[in-house]
């Protein structure tokens, strides 16, 4: 299967610069090697249309009229051993825990803005700063994160580091089960000799996670009903919602199935109205409650906010959250870990650099063919320029951009990110790839073993996104004391 494969200029998750597997690879190698090409190109066929039959799909909102596409899968996993895990997993606990704290310091005490930590300007500019909102309220276990995303990447040197944090409405959670279903469908032979984390019970995990916010002046605390609001099947994560859903038991909403009747949150329903306590909410803050926020918004419920202050209801993940997973913010996530909890970062940053300092910018600007360049309120791989893959004229556009709205735009290095084989159209060759982790939290932090890898399916793209054309692998977390060379 690597007759022919390059190894070498970058760090490989399956082989090692000599062309040699690495040893927690091997026993995946030797069963993969017993299947002929055209056995193996049956198989991803299989697993592609595993996908359409049961509508796992995504919508790319800049073709024409939107696209309902299924998400390329490809079935080499990303392996990890349980010592890398363990440091992961801490790592990531460690992260969400410092912003958790940050969120509950900047809409009430704000002291890491007294003690000098954190520029007050970069948190007053935020455009996902709403203090008027979410100032003051009282959430319980005063958590603002019920579910985090942390996109990790590895460096050419095989170390994890974080790329993004994503607090707002992390997607893709159901795709870690779905890519998991697909593998054990189509290859059920590599689990039968490979002991993997399990996946079985992780949604009842979230599921009872959720139930912990039952808000404080709820009469069902023994029975606290949550729906998940979604804006519609337009939306392109659609999917992720109607599976979170159902796997959890809860019922999917839309914003005219709720309302507010003194400051208290129903749900429509055919015997009259059933009160809401906890919504897990997939709806940007600006839409969520057009009393307060956008007031032509017909996709959330009016009222809301009212029900929140009240402690009538619990709404998670929290408003105003977008503040910590902002692009330039992140920059400052080291210095939070320090700060609250008076601990080293365990996975470290990527290099970032601030272009509302002119010395910076023209530095910068003098190099655009070297580095990435980010818009700090765009996602999903919008609005970023790749210095080494783009063209004169791209670089022209963002020197233009840069230079018009300068706090709107971060540069990092272009990171040698990490790679691993893809078996598309017959062969296999090095892709690039990153892994999103999720973490659950309520009065403590659960980190789902392994996560979602995203891999860029076209040569040598550095776009990972499911939007850019990137595509998805199964996350193997190796329970400890595998045998990695039986």
């Amino acid at each position: 299967m690597l007759k022919n494969y390059p190894a070498e200029g970058f760090y490989d998750e399956m082989v090692e610069a000599a062309g040699k597997v690495r040893p927690h690879y091997e026993k995946f190698r030797r069963i993969l090697e017993r299947h002929a090409v055209d056995d193996l190109n049956e198989k991803h066929e299989t697993a592609q249309l595993s996908f359409l039959r049961q509508g796992i799909t995504f919508t790319v909102y800049h073709e024409e009229g939107g696209t309902e596409r299924t998400m390329p899968f490809d079935l080499v996993p990303i392996i990890i051993n349980d010592k890398e895990w363990e440091t992961v997993e801490a790592g990531i606990k460690q992260r969400v825990t410092a912003l958790n704290y940050f969120l509950e310091d900047i809409y009430n005490e704000n002291r890491i803005v007294e003690d000098g930590i954190v520029p007050k300007e970069l948190i007053q500019q935020n455009q996902y700063y709403y203090e008027e909102q979410a100032a003051g309220l009282s959430l319980p276990h005063k958590n603002h994160i019920f579910l985090a995303g942390i996109d990790l990447i590895r460096d050419a040197d095989g170390v994890y580091r974080v790329l993004e944090d994503n607090l707002r409405n992390p997607s893709g959670l159901s795709y870690v089960f779905q890519n998991r279903f697909v593998m054990r469908k189509v290859f059920p032979e590599f689990f039968f000799e490979h002991a993997i984390r399990t996946l079985e019970h992780q949604m009842s995990h979230s599921h009872q996670a959720l139930l912990a916010h039952v808000p404080e002046n709820s009469p069902n605390k023994d029975n606290p009903q949550a729906v998940l609001l979604t804006p519609g099947m337009y939306n392109s994560a659609y999917y992720d919602h109607v599976f979170l859903a159902q796997q959890m038991g809860i019922e999917l909403v839309e914003g005219q199935d709720l309302l507010v009747k003194d400051d208290v949150v129903y749900m429509k329903t055919v015997r009259g109205l059933k009160r809401i306590d906890i919504i897990y909410r997939r709806i940007d803050d600006d839409f969520i409650d057009p009393e307060e926020f956008r007031s032509d918004s017909s996709l959330g419920v009016k009222g809301l906010m009212r029900a929140l202050r009240w402690g009538n209801v619990a709404v998670v993940n929290s408003v105003g959250n977008g503040v910590a997973d902002d692009k330039a913010m992140y920059a400052y996530v080291p210095e939070m870990i320090r700060y609250y909890l008076g601990e080293e970062p365990l996975i470290p940053n990527v290099d970032t650099y601030f272009l509302s300092d002119p010395e910076v910018r023209e530095n910068v600007l003098g190099r655009l063919e070297e580095l990435v360049i980010k818009n700090v309120g765009a996602s999903g791989g919008y609005d970023m320029l790749i210095g080494p893959q783009s063209t004169e004229r791209d670089r022209e556009i963002f020197k233009e951009k840069i230079r018009e709205n300068p706090q709107q735009y971060i540069a990092q290095p272009t990171i040698q990110l990490s790679r691993a084989p893809a078996f598309q159209k017959g062969r296999f060759y090095p892709c690039h790839v990153d892994l999103r982790v999720f973490a659950v939290g309520s009065d403590h932090i659960h980190v789902l073993p392994g996560g979602l890898s995203r891999v860029a399916l076209k040569e040598g793209s550095l776009v990972v996104n499911s939007s850019q054309g990137g595509g998805g692998k199964d996350t193997w977390v190796l329970k400890k004391g595998e045998d990695v060379h039986a």
